[in-house]
């Protein structure tokens, strides 16, 4: 039984705090008007009056705030029954809403304090995760915009290459694949290898490095990264066709002829030869996108401009 009378307790003194202290003195003012009325609808003789002082509302409105705020000038003062009870029951009445809005205030500074705290702790947070960041930024820009580089010397026949303005198309055509088992031409690449090899190894370094920031620094604080972050590496790891490409000369050549005679983005068949370039389109449309998405948001964390 006291158990329960002790919960109900304290669940009451609960829900109380949790009140604006405007409430609890909005209710206080609204007492001494409220009790005016009732000082005024007892009879006369219920007090001692001056002489000479009045028995209208604005005079009992007078004796209810000296009431309620315990002033007790004494000047009007109850002499029976019925009137000290009313003035009772207000002085009652003022100290208990009194004492609720002083509770009212002192939870809504502790209120105040722990939200102080917390967002504190969060801009801590939110400097310690962001120096991370900026310490891996650099690493992961030169991943992204190799891979946006060998992006643009797979979807860029060799004729059309520019070493001065080597720039990523994301509205290049199936039909740009053409050259994709030829060098890069990149001036940093002297590997010789196809591009389209080179591609899918700095695709993968690329993943991995996406996947360690992911580890090292608490993404979430910046939802766009994150989101893109965990995009890219999703769409490596279900990319299938990594390994299916011919490093034959002849198939090569074959496979390069039949890139350029296609129209549009055709829809090839899984058993089909020209299935994994398929795949490469897509993975290439989804994953540069997402690429110039991710630099384009860490250029804007490296240069301050993600302040909380």
């Amino acid at each position: 039984m006291w158990q329960v009378l002790s919960n109900r307790l304290r669940h009451f003194f609960h829900v109380v705090s949790n009140i604006r202290p405007i409430v609890w003195i909005g209710l206080y003012v609204a007492l001494a008007p409220i009790f005016a009325l009732i000082y005024m609808w007892l009879p006369d003789s219920q007090f001692r009056i001056p002489d000479g002082a009045g028995t209208d509302f604005g005079s009992w409105l007078y004796y209810s705030i000296v009431t309620i705020t315990t002033l007790g000038f004494g000047d009007y003062t109850p002499a029976h029954g019925w009137a000290q009870a009313v003035t009772a029951v207000e002085v009652t009445c003022g100290l208990i809403l009194l004492g609720f809005f002083l509770n009212a205030v002192g939870s809504m500074k502790s209120e105040i304090d722990v939200e102080s705290e917390i967002e504190k702790q969060r801009a801590v947070h939110f400097a310690t995760e962001r120096e991370k960041l900026l310490k891996l930024t650099p690493s992961i820009l030169h991943s992204l915009n190799l891979f946006l580089a060998y992006c643009y010397a797979v979807t860029t026949p060799v004729k059309e290459r520019r070493d001065s303005d080597a720039r990523y198309d994301p509205e290049f055509k199936f039909s740009d694949m053409t050259d994709l088992f030829k060098p890069s031409g990149l001036p940093f690449d002297r590997s010789r290898k196809p591009a389209v090899e080179r591609l899918l190894r700095c695709a993968g370094q690329t993943s991995l490095a996406l996947d360690a920031l992911h580890t090292r620094v608490d993404l979430t604080l910046w939802e766009d990264i994150v989101d893109d972050c965990f995009a890219f590496v999703a769409n490596y790891q279900m990319f299938s066709s990594m390994e299916t490409f011919s490093e034959k000369p002849a198939v090569e050549a074959e496979i390069s002829r039949k890139i350029a005679s296609v129209d549009g983005s055709q829809e090839f068949k899984p058993d089909s030869e020209m299935y994994p370039v398929a795949e490469l389109y897509y993975f290439i449309k989804d994953n540069a996108t997402l690429a110039t998405k991710l630099e384009a948001a860490l250029t804007r964390v490296a240069g301050g401009r993600d302040r909380q």
